[in-house]
């Protein structure tokens, strides 16, 4: 008997079926959920055997998360800190990371608030050391003339621990720093100073007199520094501000090239890009060198082709240009080193290894940088030009693997199709009108016959037709539910829409992940830990945020919903290795992100750890920890005034709640419990009771029984009050 006949009334339903219209449940479940096919997974869990290396298949854990993360055999995500050279125990579990910082620290924990970023230096250590052995195998193996020293452009992590851990690391191979506006050159000045003194200081971006005093005084301090060209008008700057301040700088030009990267992340590039001087500008500011008698103070080419540059094909192409002006400009007599290639060098998001895409890229390290220093010789060989030192601006590749954002599900939506005993179908006939009852009519026969298309259309029409009559006022809310249902059983049974669910998730978009609300920017999202279990539903992912935009409904693999476990009924994991909640991480967004995100609903942004590889019993240390910016100090974002504000409501509390009980002590309380609001994170505490939980002691909110007991004791003094927000 076809399936759908189950929706049919009694009045129209064959033998058999009468007791099941009737309310009868014994029947035959509805089609059980199954992913899609592009990450089949059987719907029956005690089926087949479920492990840890079927969810890293599934979650292509393998592919984007090489050489550093992985599944151990408790089902949870490690970290492998120094990439292929990471020993089996120096693995570090992201949950035990997790648990160590969320802990209260009664209990050994940090107390630290999700979300959270963790940062682990030595997997950034690992990123640097293998782009510098990528260049240097390539230089060896093509007997090239001179050597790489790449820079790190802040502007992709600005973060102070970050920035000094690349100057730290990167000292041994004269590794320097990138700056595009004042302040980044302020910062770069300041950690260079401890750093080689033969690192490079490159200075892009637009320039005025203050800036470009600023790079002179840098070069007046021994370090390394040079001025990039990013307008013509820039040079008549440099060459009266370094007379009058009797510094020689150091000038290179930023080429406007012809090769250009027609990906989103390329838009900067060609004839026709934001940055950058075209030959004839370049030619004009050789000219006014010379006349100036400093052409010999011109010894850098800069270019970019773009972000996230998908093949090697197209980096050969863009290279060889920049080798071709950097060779003119030899011959035209200026004082040529350095030639630097720019961002670009691309990771890969989804582990698709695609050169088409704007998610991945086809190629390795070693393969982007034997493709740079042949380019490179190919033409210096040909117009017989000593080889250059090789600078690259790689900031994605280097940072994106060190940090991993970590937040918890809070709740999710209940599955929300009902079984077909629980829809009364005589109830919702009753009601309806002439042309609807037609169009139930329709849809019974049709699931008569199996006719699974029309019977979705029917059920639309039938649907359609009831909202009218709701809206008329003819129909009532039960009614209206009672079709809703047997709508959504419709197209669950015929498997038309798979279910999904939205995880709410304890995060703001717009803060963390702003790439991806802005631009489309997907990183791969996966639970850190339960993967030896099979994730039996698929979800959205909705934050804290009043903002349709904020959620995610992308992922990788071109998947618009994420394969995730079941909440208990409390919205957590149901796992004790977790406390009851459920975590996902986001990884691969080290760059950018925490740079570009705002303060959307004034939701701050997260606590951060430092985590380092130790031969402690766990495999790791966290060195730093920082919690997450308060209520007040987001306030303060916006030029409010915390403490003004704690004073206005502390004045109006007394006022309306405190002189007719007299009451010192329930005062007190209530000051406290406004002051740790100020004092506190913006995001949701799990397994908590909200700040101001309802007492039954004369109306007053305290923040729970203890807290009030405390505050009547105590009679805690305005600054001990104060003090909850400004710690």
């Amino acid at each position: 008997m076809p399936a759908l006949a189950c929706c049919v009334d009694a009045a129209v339903a064959p033998p058999g079926y009468v007791a099941f219209v009737a309310g009868d449940s014994s029947l035959p479940a509805a089609v059980p959920f199954s992913f899609s096919s592009t990450t089949t997974v059987a719907a029956n869990s005690n089926s087949t055997h479920w492990s840890p290396a079927h969810s890293s298949n599934l979650y292509r854990i393998d592919r984007w998360g090489a050489p550093y993360f992985s599944v151990n055999n408790s089902g949870n995500i490690t970290v492998r800190p120094y990439g292929t050279d990471t020993l089996a125990h120096q693995e570090i579990d992201l949950l035990k990371i997790v648990k160590k910082v969320s802990d209260p620290k009664s209990v050994g924990g940090l107390g630290l608030q999700l979300p959270l970023i963790v940062r682990l230096p030595d997997v950034l250590k690992n990123r640097l050391e293998s782009l510098q052995s990528a260049f240097e195998f390539a230089i060896q193996a093509q007997g090239y003339e001179s050597h790489y020293q790449g820079v790190y452009p802040v502007k992709c992590n600005q973060d102070r621990f970050v920035v000094e851990d690349i100057v730290k690391f990167g000292a041994p191979f004269r590794f320097g720093l990138e700056a595009g506006s004042k302040p980044e050159l302020l910062l770069a000045m300041s950690c260079l100073c401890k750093g080689n003194p033969e690192a490079l200081l490159v200075c892009n971006g637009f320039k005025d007199a203050e800036y470009i005093s600023l790079a002179l005084l840098a070069r007046k301090l021994a370090l390394n520094t040079v001025i990039v060209l990013e307008q013509e008008e820039e040079v008549d700057l440099i060459v009266d501000i370094s007379n009058k301040l009797l510094v020689r700088p150091v000038i290179g030009v930023r080429a406007k090239l012809r090769t250009k990267h027609s990906g989103h992340f390329g838009s900067t590039s060609g004839e026709k890009g934001k940055f950058g001087l075209t030959t004839t500008q370049i030619l004009r500011v050789v000219k006014k060198l010379h006349d100036a008698g400093m052409l010999d103070c011109f010894q850098l080419l800069h270019f970019h082709i773009g972000s996230q540059i998908p093949s090697t094909a197209l980096l050969q192409d863009g290279v060889g240009e920049a080798a071709q002006i950097y060779s003119e400009l030899v011959r035209l007599g200026a004082n040529m080193k350095v030639i630097d290639i720019g961002g670009g060098l691309g990771i890969d998001y989804d582990g698709s290894k695609s050169g088409n895409s704007d998610l991945s890229v086809s190629y390795s390290l070693e393969e982007y940088a034997s493709a740079v220093v042949n380019a490179i010789r190919f033409v210096c060989d040909r117009k017989s030009i000593k080889h250059p030192i090789i600078c690259s601006e790689s900031g994605r590749a280097i940072v994106s693997h060190h940090s991993i954002l970590i937040f918890d599900a809070m709740s999710a939506t209940a599955p929300t199709t009902p079984a077909i005993n629980q829809i009364n179908l005589p109830f919702l006939i009753s009601g309806l009108s002439e042309e609807a009852r037609a169009d139930y009519s329709n849809f019974s026969d049709a699931a008569m016959r199996n006719d699974n298309e029309t019977c979705l259309l029917y059920a639309d029409q039938l649907k359609q037709r009831c909202v009218e009559q709701f809206k008329e006022g003819t129909l009532g809310i039960e009614q209206l539910a009672a079709v809703d249902g047997l709508c959504d059983l419709v197209s669950k049974v015929i498997g038309a829409s798979e279910p999904v669910r939205t995880y709410h998730v304890n995060l703001s978009i717009f803060t963390s992940i702003p790439d991806f609300w802005s631009i489309g920017q997907i990183f791969p999202i996966v639970p850190i830990h339960r993967l030896d279990e099979r994730p039996e539903v698929r979800g959205i992912l909705s934050d804290l945020t009043c903002d349709s935009d904020g959620k995610i409904d992308k992922f990788i693999g071109g998947e618009t919903s994420l394969p995730l476990h079941e909440l208990d009924g409390n919205g957590g994991a149901g796992s004790g290795t977790a406390n009851g909640r459920y975590y996902l991480g986001m990884f691969l967004g080290g760059a950018y992100e925490e740079a570009l995100g705002g303060v959307h609903n004034l939701f701050g942004g997260p606590s951060v750890v430092r985590v380092s590889q130790s031969d402690g019993p766990h495999s790791f240390a966290v060195t730093r920890a920082v919690p997450g910016p308060s209520c007040g100090d987001v306030l303060r974002v916006m030029q409010h005034e915390p403490e003004l504000m704690f004073e206005t409501l502390k004045h109006r509390a007394e006022e309306f709640c405190g002189q007719d009980h007299g009451n010192d002590g329930a005062n007190a309380a209530l000051a406290s419990s406004l002051a740790r609001s100020f004092h506190n994170m913006p995001y949701l505490v799990a397994g908590y009771s909200c700040s101001l939980t309802a007492m039954n002691n004369n109306g007053f909110y305290y923040c729970n029984g203890e807290d009030y007991n405390a505050a009547v004791e105590t009679g805690a003094s305005e600054d001990e009050q104060w003090s909850y927000c400004c710690a």
